[in-house]
């Protein structure tokens, strides 16, 4: 029988409070993304708000209220940057292009205007509200407030005196003083007069008065253009994300959007010499960075394994802790210690083991490459040391028995046994191990920074970049000059590489399991 007290029991309450704290959280996304005009992401918040809504208020939803919050950071945390991240790859979001084309225009026609010498100019009162800085006129009796990225706009509550602002609510009044600290920041700013861009800006050069700055450049909107009102010339959207005069010229202070470009970056890796020369470098390096190093670590793990899975060595649990413990450490420690003991000068490997040796181990491209190799192997042959151990006491003892018993020598029994019934149990995981391999970021990055480098250019990659930290490069992440486009489309080339070699590894294994 129903019963409305039932409902509104601490249960219900408790869901309603969760509920109105995620709604609220919902709707403040929704704003956020709005205000930047990010329409997809107001759509996917609006559907998502309204889906947890309906499955939490609504009875027939009972297994959808367990599974909705993983399937939502499921959205979030790997749908959506994947979807995002194959969009990026198709534009040229980067360096000169990271904004939209309404501000770049907008930003183009700030940077390229001079003082109009027939314009008003206004008594000026320098503002400020936390750590920026707003101009404050009076307009035809009107108090206006405004900064750089907010047009004038009336400012109620402002008191005036003599034409000026004297005090501003919710704004702090900056003295003589206050300005002087902060001139460059106040001569550079430029306050749009509205939200067209062709009514100019206010600037000022002495703190006190506001004069009127029309732009250079003049858009025309029906035609797409750019037109320079000092030489006349014309300017018209590439279709690349710049504007462009018909001999190719920039405009002054040129500034970029973000567009689509289609397979262009996909494209510069294979056809571009500056960019296909350096990627077919280190695309050859990381596959045999992947392949040695999930080689020689399955190797040395396996030999060990043998050795001390021998019922007749002493002391099994002692010498296993002892060669498990590089796999106890953080690997990036790990590697930062490798690295200060690899230093040429005054490393542990040259003064100390070596007696004073002179060798770069860092520095050389092929001895840093061996280093990289060496130092994975110190961390990745414990990992495969215990899959290997595991492997090996899951055989069962009565089929070396019945070896024996046939005749069978250790190397036989070795061959057609033990190393068949191990590589169908660790296939798997030897294909996991180079898919990290092929990704390990951390290794390259701590060890050596990818290096050593070639010349001054930081994003030409280095001897021992791999493709990760070639992405990592042409990001631009240290430089400042970040290519996103082009590190995104070759973070797609990296990730159909590995799914391709591992679904190929994979039919290999499962021929392996056929055959056993």
């Amino acid at each position: 029988m129903y019963s409305p007290a039932r409902n509104w029991g601490p249960g219900f309450i408790a869901k309603l409070i969760i509920m109105a704290l995620i709604d609220a959280i919902g709707v403040y996304g929704i704003y956020s993304a709005w205000t930047v005009k990010a329409m997809p992401i107001v759509i996917v918040m609006i559907l998502l708000v309204l889906v947890a809504n309906v499955v939490y208020f609504a009875r027939r939803f009972v297994p959808a209220k367990y599974i909705l919050p993983g399937l939502i950071f499921l959205f979030i945390f790997q749908i959506f940057v994947m979807l995002y991240t194959a969009y990026v790859a198709f534009t040229n979001y980067g360096y000169g292009h990271m904004i939209d084309k309404d501000r770049a225009i907008a930003q183009m026609q700030e940077y390229n205007s001079q003082l109009d010498p027939n314009g008003p100019s206004y008594q000026l009162t320098m503002l400020a509200k936390g750590s920026d800085i707003y101009f404050g006129i009076v307009d035809d009796g009107v108090a206006k407030v405004g900064t750089d990225a907010v047009a004038l706009e009336p400012l109620k509550g402002a008191k005036v005196a003599d034409n000026k602002i004297t005090e501003a609510p919710g704004y702090t009044v900056l003295g003589m003083g206050d300005v002087a600290s902060r001139q460059k920041e106040v001569t550079s700013l430029r306050v749009p007069v509205s939200d067209d861009p062709s009514d100019g800006a206010l600037g000022t050069s002495n703190a006190t008065s506001a004069e009127v700055y029309r732009p250079v450049l003049l858009y025309d909107e029906a035609a797409d253009t750019l037109t320079d009102t000092e030489s006349g010339t014309v300017y018209t959207d590439n279709s690349r994300g710049n504007f462009r005069a018909a001999d190719g010229s920039k405009p002054p202070n040129d500034v970029g959007w973000r567009t689509s470009v289609g397979v262009a970056n996909f494209a510069r890796l294979f056809t571009d010499a500056s960019v296909a020369k350096p990627f077919a470098e280190v695309l050859a390096w990381t596959i045999a960075f992947a392949f040695l190093s999930v080689a020689t670590t399955f190797l040395l793990g396996l030999a060990l394994a043998l050795v001390f899975n021998s019922p007749r060595l002493r002391g099994q649990k002692f010498y296993r802790v002892l060669l498990i413990l590089p796999y106890a450490f953080p690997g990036f420690m790990s590697a930062l210690l490798w690295r200060a003991m690899l230093n040429t000068q005054f490393g542990v490997v040259n003064q100390t083991l070596l007696g004073g040796a002179d060798i770069m181990w860092l520095q050389d491209p092929w001895l840093a490459k061996l280093s990289v190799l060496f130092v994975n192997l110190w961390l990745g042959y414990p990992y495969m040391f215990l899959v290997c151990t595991g492997a090996l006491q899951a055989i069962p003892s009565d089929m070396m028995e019945s070896a024996k018993v046939d005749g069978a020598s250790p190397w036989r029994q070795f061959r057609s046994i033990t190393l068949p019934l191990l590589f169908i149990a660790v296939a798997p995981l030897l294909i996991s191990s180079f898919a990290f391999n092929f990704n390990n970021f951390n290794l390259i990055f701590m060890l050596t920074g990818g290096g050593p480098t070639h010349g001054t250019d930081p994003t030409r990659p280095g001897g021992t970049d791999i493709l990760i930290s070639m992405v990592y490069r042409v990001a631009g992440v240290d430089d400042g000059n970040p290519d996103y486009g082009l590190a995104t489309a070759l973070s797609i080339i990296i990730f159909i590489l590995v799914g391709a070699i591992a679904a190929f590894s994979f039919r290999q294994t499962r021929k392996l399991e056929e055959m056993a």
